[in-house]
């Protein structure tokens, strides 16, 4: 069980939170406001903070099992990711009340690396490549104020959002 106190400890983590596997109270869904619509993605996390915020307690059950995948290819991992620089830009509460997402990203390339190196090391220029181009992602969306409205839509996944 996760409460606003543990952003010291967890960071963004604390507020991490997925549809894919969630479940709310109705009342608490409704009190907090309901789910964002003006948000690019990450309405799950955006919805989460807003709960902690307001003293309700989340929880990730971790024997749970959900099977959730995305076969995303290059592009799609450059528009994802600049949708996700995009939110954060658009949402700085989220960042500045539970931290940035650095460190766990960080994490996530040590392990990633980790294991190519001992189990797939053929596929370590690809990671290479679909690392640079999330992080290139990332960094325009964080900076979408700066580039046209019609290229911050050709580079997004969420075309509509930008209509």
């Amino acid at each position: 069980t996760v409460s606003l106190a543990d952003r010291l400890s967890l960071g963004l983590k604390a507020c991490f939170f997925s549809h894919s596997f969630a479940a709310y109270r109705v009342c608490a869904l409704q009190d907090a406001g309901g789910l964002a619509s003006d948000v690019i993605l990450g309405e799950d996390m955006h919805m989460a903070a807003r709960l902690l915020m307001a003293g309700a307690r989340i929880q990730y059950q971790a024997e749970a099992f959900v099977y959730h995948f995305h076969n995303y290819s290059w592009r799609q991992d450059l528009a994802r990711y600049f949708d996700t620089g995009v939110f954060h830009a658009s949402q700085p509460w989220l960042l500045e009340t539970f931290g940035g997402a650095g460190g766990e990203g960080w994490r996530y390339l040590r392990s990633e690396w980790t294991y190519l190196l001992a189990n797939a090391p053929a596929r370590i220029p690809e990671a290479l490549v679909r690392n640079v181009l999330k992080l290139s992602g990332y960094h325009l969306g964080r900076w979408h104020g700066a580039i046209p409205r019609r290229l911050c839509q050709r580079l997004s996944m969420h075309k509509g959002y930008w209509t």
